[in-house]
């Protein structure tokens, strides 16, 4: 592939190696690295004059020193004469922010971040799942939103021996549509739980709305954080009959006690994929399994570069 150059934030090398690989090319030379007073300093390797340059960078881990490393690596590529420069963000970080709730004086942090990635020079954007899609809208370039849809169905058919008697389940109402679009693929019966919460990051009572007795529960999300919601939805399950329950989250954060929790619950499987580093989670926790989407970054990259449909993404899993 010529006029292409792929670059790797220090937030998820691993998964830079393994779409360059897919691609058949070599990862490009940066050195990324912090002065003492912990500014971030951004050093290209190689010549990108005219060159269609993607950089890949996850909202994880150190999040504001990788959101601070792609926009200054984003700068150094378009001040360095680069034709087009897209980041690869696979999962995006403040999407959470994403709305004024009833507290007047809360930021809209999404949109503050798509004005820094749009100032920083940034062309393009391709990420995974948004926490609402409304966020693309938050954009005025061109936003590709991937859907982890395909893989999980395929996951589902290829490791849950009994899934035609089982039931989709979102734990909240937010993630209703998405429940329903991969019931829909299945051919199989959703529901959802219905969640009251007292503050952020605390669940106050929960009410399953569907009939789960003697069924599969299979919890899908877009994302899980502490994880309080998914191990209450887990027990409110079981409680309703479920026979096995499994997570499957798009990306898995896991901060704080999420970890314990997901040891302490009743699910056979949590199931992410590796939007964000998880090496380290599965070794601390047997549960969790991990879905490989590179394949479906290096799809978009390449359908992008090539200047084809990406729309075939949204349905399908590159294999």
């Amino acid at each position: 592939m010529p006029n292409i150059k792929v670059f790797s934030g220090s937030s998820h090398p691993d998964l830079t190696q393994k779409l360059c690989d897919r691609l058949g090319i070599d990862t490009g030379k940066v050195v990324t690295k912090k002065f003492s007073n912990l500014e971030t300093c951004v050093e290209i390797g190689e010549s990108v004059r005219g060159e269609d340059v993607y950089i890949v960078q996850s909202g994880c881990g150190e999040v504001n020193d990788n959101l601070m490393e792609l926009l200054i690596m984003i700068n150094a590529c378009k001040i360095a004469s680069a034709e087009r420069v897209s980041a690869v963000i696979p999962c995006f970080p403040y999407a959470r922010q994403d709305k004024k709730d009833k507290v007047s004086r809360a930021p809209i942090s999404a949109k503050l971040v798509a004005n820094m990635l749009s100032v920083a020079g940034a062309d393009h954007i391709i990420t995974m799942d948004l926490h609402a899609s409304q966020i693309q809208g938050f954009f005025d370039i061109p936003v590709d939103n991937l859907y982890a849809e395909p893989a999980v169905l395929k996951w589902i058919k290829e490791n849950i021996v009994d899934w035609r008697d089982a039931i989709i389940v979102s734990p909240d109402a937010g993630g209703a549509k998405r429940v329903t679009a991969i019931a829909d693929r299945l051919n199989i019966e959703f529901a959802l739980i219905h969640k009251e919460r007292k503050r952020a990051n605390e669940v106050a009572s929960m009410v399953l709305v569907g009939d789960a007795k003697g069924k599969v529960a299979i919890l899908v999300d877009d994302m899980a954080d502490t994880c309080g919601t998914i191990c209450h939805a887990a027990d409110k399950l079981m409680e309703a009959g479920a026979t096995k329950v499994y997570a499957i989250l798009t990306h898995g954060i896991f901060s704080g006690p999420a970890l314990n929790r997901i040891n302490a619950a009743c699910f056979e499987a949590v199931v992410v994929t590796n939007s964000i580093p998880q090496d380290k989670h599965m070794r601390e926790c047997q549960k969790i399994q991990c879905i490989d989407v590179s394949m479906m970054f290096a799809e978009a990259v390449r359908r992008t570069h090539n200047g084809e449909s990406v729309s075939y993404l949204f349905s399908n899993v590159p294999y």
